[in-house]
């Protein structure tokens, strides 16, 4: 029978174990940039299997938040060459996430405080973070302006070289960002795309920007160290699609010749319950589509989960599971799994800006 602690591949990752802590948003990047107390913070985790950073700008206007990283610049470079040298030291495998947040932003965050992009200009009713008197404070986001049809080709290269930018900076890939109501999900779901050209109304053209963006950044650095996360129902940052099944269906068929190292799955609402009331959805039909157009790589599912919950995931056809917020406060996840526990309690009130307090100072099943 698989165990979560048996090695595993995904495309060209090899893994020595089947956990992955997922992205976790931590703004501690001053001017988008990693900084060393991030190395120690990823390399604290590295006995997951694998790592997949917090979700890093693949541009300025892809920032959404104060004090998220990006990977548009050689500072940032430099910076996350500090983090991926620490967890590969520390024998980890690491990836980075990839993301464009779309109108999850503020002006205050965009180049020349210009209104944030989108697929339509509908304000997404959510909250950013912007860092006010040295603190950080939640606020709504604001409108954003529709990209105009030119713009499309830029996006799709953003990603391209960001890709690239992080095979410089050390990762041993990176995963696409099409989850969570950010740019690619926006440009996928009814209720943040009324688009009447060839990226708006059709599923086929709905899921256009994505697999261009996907085809681009495989074509890049490789589909054996490209995986992708998506969220089906989430409502997270307010998105909602009318018909998410064949949606989703026919995403994962279009990707599955491409050759991803993995899909990686939110199950229900994003750090919420894992069924959404009145968005009912069929996972198991989901991985099967996949894997019958094709998909040879890993299935990574997440939210939720413990460690008997992740056993009967792998049962049931599973290669993969991401663990978040218990990541946050046991760094030794993978031996606290394994031993069941004690695990350590997040302080919530550290989650979002500050510094080691809360972030790099929880104590391991060694230092107890």
């Amino acid at each position: 029978m698989t165990t979560l602690f048996e090695p595993t591949t995904a495309g060209d990752l090899r893994l020595k174990n089947r956990v992955v802590m997922a992205p976790l948003t931590r703004n501690r990047a001053p001017n988008a940039v990693p900084t060393p107390l991030m190395a120690t913070y990823y390399r604290q985790r590295a006995s997951a299997g694998l790592l997949i950073t917090e979700a890093t700008a693949i541009s300025h206007q892809g920032q959404g938040y104060a004090d998220v990283p990006g990977l548009y610049g050689p500072d940032q470079i430099a910076g996350w060459k500090q983090v991926t040298d620490a967890v590969h030291a520390a024998g980890g495998t690491i990836v980075t996430q990839l993301w464009h947040v779309g109108r999850v932003s503020h002006t205050e965050l965009q180049p020349g405080k210009a209104a944030p992009v989108a697929p339509s200009a509908i304000a997404a009713k959510t909250k950013t973070v912007l860092i006010v008197d040295g603190k950080p404070s939640f606020v709504d986001t604001s409108t954003p302006r529709a990209l105009e049809l030119s713009e499309l080709p830029g996006i799709v290269e953003d990603y391209r070289r960001a890709a690239l930018a992080a095979i410089e900076a050390g990762f041993d890939g990176v995963e696409v960002h099409a989850a969570n109501g950010y740019l690619l999900d926006q440009f996928l779901k009814t209720g943040a795309n009324q688009r009447t050209d060839a990226y708006g109304g059709s599923i086929a053209n709905r899921a256009r920007l994505l697999l261009e963006v996907v085809r681009a950044v495989t074509g890049a650095i490789g589909a054996g160290r490209t995986g992708i996360r998506l969220s089906p129902v989430t409502p997270a940052n307010d998105v909602i699609d009318a018909d998410p099944q064949p949606l989703f269906e026919h995403v994962v068929r279009e990707l599955a010749p491409l050759g991803l190292a993995y899909i990686h799955v939110i199950e229900g609402a994003t750090g919420g319950p894992r069924e959404v009331d009145g968005r009912p959805f069929d996972y198991a039909a989901l991985r099967q589509a996949w894997r019958a157009a094709g998909g040879q790589g890993a299935w990574m599912v997440n939210n939720g989960y413990d460690l008997p919950l992740a056993e009967q995931s792998l049962r049931d056809g599973a290669d993969l599971v991401a663990f978040g917020r218990p990541f946050i406060a046991n760094p030794d996840l993978v031996a606290r799994l394994r031993s069941g526990g004690p695990f350590n309690t997040p302080d919530k009130n550290t989650f979002y800006g500050g510094g080691a307090q809360g972030y790099t100072d929880y104590p391991t099943l060694a230092t107890a």
